[in-house]
């Protein structure tokens, strides 16, 4: 599946979530794909930990549905995220993962264990019930509605098998256009108008 196709899949099909992305190419390519400047939080140098800042406005914004990017480079760092995904179990949240099969952030060094990793049966052996894996753009359509926007059945944890971006594709999707305070100011505004919940208590 291509990396590009199947972002541009996902911002047409959203429908109010709010969105973190991980650090390296997730971010580029939904800044590239959706222009959001409000409801989106770019994480960079997120490490591993985009999720666990999904999890947290999942937690606090129980009627708010959360998307959390993260690469598997960046998911290979810190695993463990799955333990408290699962023990957390928050219906809107979901977990997407990108497997390119490779660090897309260091001109697409390949992972180790690329070609045996399988992320699926990682959140399966941590007690994840709703984990699912796509590997094209036709099975992504079918099954978008039961597992990704559907429903509150529990936490989903949904691998996105695609290829690595190109080099082109690289250059031509830049990191979005924020730097950390105007991104929290912008994002913690939209979180407080969307839900009346206090997010900022100083003035600028």
């Amino acid at each position: 599946m291509k990396y590009m196709d199947c972002f541009r899949f996902l911002a047409e099909r959203r429908n109010g979530e709010l969105v973190v992305t991980s650090a390296g190419n997730s971010g580029k390519a939904w800044w590239a794909v959706s222009r959001d400047t409000e409801a989106t939080f770019y994480l960079d140098a997120s490490m591993g930990l985009s999720t666990m800042f999904g999890a947290g406005l999942a937690l606090s914004l129980p009627d708010q549905k959360i998307w959390a990017f993260m690469g598997d480079g960046a998911f290979c760092m810190n695993p463990g995220t799955l333990m408290v995904e699962r023990q957390l179990d928050l219906p809107n949240l979901t977990h997407i993962l990108v497997s390119n099969r490779h660090y897309g952030a260091t001109s697409n060094a390949p992972l180790p264990n690329q070609k045996l990793n399988d992320y699926v049966a990682m959140a399966e052996s941590m007690g994840v019930e709703r984990a699912f894996s796509f590997d094209n753009l036709e099975a992504l359509r079918d099954g978008y509605d039961s597992v990704i926007s559907g429903g509150n059945k529990g936490y989903s944890f949904v691998v996105l098998e695609v290829e690595p971006m190109t080099p082109d594709e690289q250059k031509s999707n830049p990191q979005p256009p924020f730097d950390g305070p105007d991104l929290k100011y912008i994002f913690g505004t939209h979180v407080q108008n969307i839900s009346g919940r206090k997010v900022l208590n100083y003035r600028l």
